[in-house]
């Protein structure tokens, strides 16, 4: 076997046990819940190993990872009421954190990584909430503007504590590999 072979695959299982590892953790992040919303979503630093692992891989590992996340949190006690609602608030929402990946892991590509992600997130809730919870918009008011509302309530506040989180992975532990 080519040393090219060896270090190839050497990478590839590499890649497989941190992303393993970070899908764990975010799956254990989603439980350390810093504040919840009466109606679902929360506060938490789950998607901060995503993150990490999609600056270091790219997008396509920190895409699956993101996706393995999802499903993994809605296996284990997320609610589903409409398979198509189960997939935007778990396996789409989380895979969307693999989008960091596209930007690279220079400083730039990680405020812009992070800020494309966590919205592409945000569309997803924002979709599942209007479409699927519409009923829980206060009467006369419209259920997108609702669902905006309600789900940056809790998004923005967890990008803020997830881009420094990330901020920090990145300088620590990335920044001098490139």
């Amino acid at each position: 076997m080519s040393e090219t072979a060896i270090s190839g695959n050497s990478r590839k299982t590499r890649a497989l046990v941190e992303g393993a590892l970070c899908v764990a953790l975010s799956v254990v992040f989603s439980y350390l819940k810093l504040f919840s919303m009466p109606q679902g979503g929360s506060i938490t630093l789950e998607m901060a190993p995503l993150l990490y692992f999609s600056y270091k891989y790219r997008y396509k590992w920190g895409i699956t990872a993101g996706f393995v996340s999802g499903l993994l949190q809605a296996v284990f006690g997320g609610y589903v009421a409409h398979p198509v609602q189960g997939i935007l608030d778990y396996p789409a929402a989380f895979a969307c954190m693999g989008l960091a990946g596209c930007f690279g892991e220079n400083a730039k590509g990680v405020i812009a990584g992070t800020a494309f992600a966590v919205v592409s997130r945000l569309v997803c809730h924002v979709l599942s909430g209007a479409v699927f919870f519409a009923s829980y918009a206060p009467e006369g008011q419209n259920p997108w503007i609702y669902s905006i509302v309600y789900n940056a309530s809790f998004m923005v506040p967890s990008a803020i504590i997830t881009a420094a989180t990330a901020w920090t992975l990145w300088r620590k532990f990335l920044k001098n590999q490139s």
